[in-house]
C-alpha cells in the first residue's frame, strides 16, 4: 500500500467534488463557490464516534448559521446507509456518499489504518475549513471527537 500524501495544505485550492447527498440533495464545489464551508470526513455512518461528531455539528448549526458557513459530511457509505443515518439522527446538513472513493483520495483521507494488528484502508477522520475563494483555511487530521466541533466553530467564526 502506498502512503497517501497530506493534501490539501493550508492555502491550497481544494480538489473538486460532486456527490449525491442525504435527503435527495446534491453537493459540489461549484455550488459552494464564493462562500466558506466545512467539509468533514468520517469513517462509517451510525458508528459511535461518527454519530457523536455528526450530532455535534448538528447542535452547532445554529451558531454556524449565524456565520453563514454550511457543513458537509462525507463517507464512502452507500446512500441508503447515509440516508438512514441522517434520518435517525435528524441531521439537517447534507451527508454525501463518496462511493467511488475519488473525493476521499483527492483530499488525502483514504489512509492505511491498523486495528488489532490488522492493516486495512479506511477514512481518516478529518475536517477542512474552506474559505470563500475555495482554498483551505484550516485542516484538522486524525480528529479526536471530544471538543472538535467547538474548535472548528471557533476557527469558522474567525474567517
Amino acid at each position: 500500500m502506498t502512503e497517501t500524501p497530506i493534501f490539501p495544505a493550508i492555502g491550497a485550492p481544494v480538489p473538486d467534488f460532486d456527490m449525491q447527498a442525504s435527503k435527495g440533495r446534491h453537493v459540489s464545489l461549484a455550488a459552494m463557490r464564493g462562500k466558506p464551508f466545512i467539509l468533514y470526513f468520517y469513517p462509517k455512518a451510525s458508528t459511535p464516534g461518527c454519530t457523536t461528531e455528526a450530532c455535534g455539528f448538528q447542535e452547532a448549526l445554529g451558531a454556524l448559521g449565524s456565520t453563514g458557513i454550511p457543513v458537509i459530511g462525507v463517507s464512502r457509505d452507500s446512500m441508503k446507509a447515509i440516508d438512514n443515518f441522517a434520518a435517525k439522527q435528524n441531521l439537517a446538513f447534507p451527508l454525501a456518499s463518496d462511493a467511488t472513493g475519488t473525493v476521499t483520495e483527492a483530499y488525502g483521507v483514504w489512509v492505511e489504518k491498523t486495528l488489532y494488528g490488522r492493516k486495512y484502508m479506511g477514512i481518516e477522520r478529518a475536517t477542512f475549513l474552506i474559505d470563500g475563494s475555495g482554498r483551505v483555511a484550516r485542516v484538522w487530521r486524525n480528529v479526536k471527537v471530544p471538543g472538535h466541533v467547538a474548535e472548528v466553530m471557533k476557527a469558522a467564526s474567525e474567517l
